[in-house]
């Protein structure tokens, strides 16, 4: 899934991808060997918090990356380096969302093997596309980017 331009991050495989992929494999491990994390009622409530969050933390990155005239897919040359909005607390806003995301659907359903997969994700995430993007962002805004990490 490499891009063949040199001014992207090179990242290794799309996000929603990573977390696409490890949820089908945990729904279908959940299918024939299900495990449930805690009771329903609790779970779900937790699920729907985590869910209700990342919306908005969502639709408040996409926003910040849109204002700084910069494209979210990674595949894509960055444009703008983004310390507003989400970004002022988190270098990884749109990750964090979908983590939130990912989790809150996984307590919603009540399946431990998606939720015990998100860690495997978390680790591709972390070395397939967090990485490079944090080195190709030094390559291309050096001193900005360092001072903003």
């Amino acid at each position: 899934m490499r891009n063949a331009s040199p001014d992207t991050a090179q990242v290794l495989v799309l996000p929603p991808l990573v977390y696409g992929g490890v949820f089908v494999m945990g729904l279908l491990l959940h299918l024939v060997f299900p495990l449930h994390v805690l009771p329903t009622t609790l779970v779900r409530g937790i699920g729907v918090v985590c869910v209700l969050v990342s919306c908005p933390l969502a639709l408040l990155t996409l926003r910040a990356l849109s204002r700084a005239h910069t494209p979210v897919d990674p595949m894509k040359p960055t444009t703008a380096l983004v310390t507003e909005g989400p970004f002022r607390y988190s270098r990884n806003p749109i990750y964090l969302a979908l983590t939130l995301l990912y989790v809150g659907v996984a307590l919603l359903i009540n399946a431990l093997w998606i939720l015990l997969l998100v860690v495997p994700a978390l680790v591709v995430l972390r070395y397939g596309v967090i990485a490079r993007e944090e080195a190709y962002l030094t390559r291309k805004f050096g001193d900005a980017y360092r001072q903003y990490t």
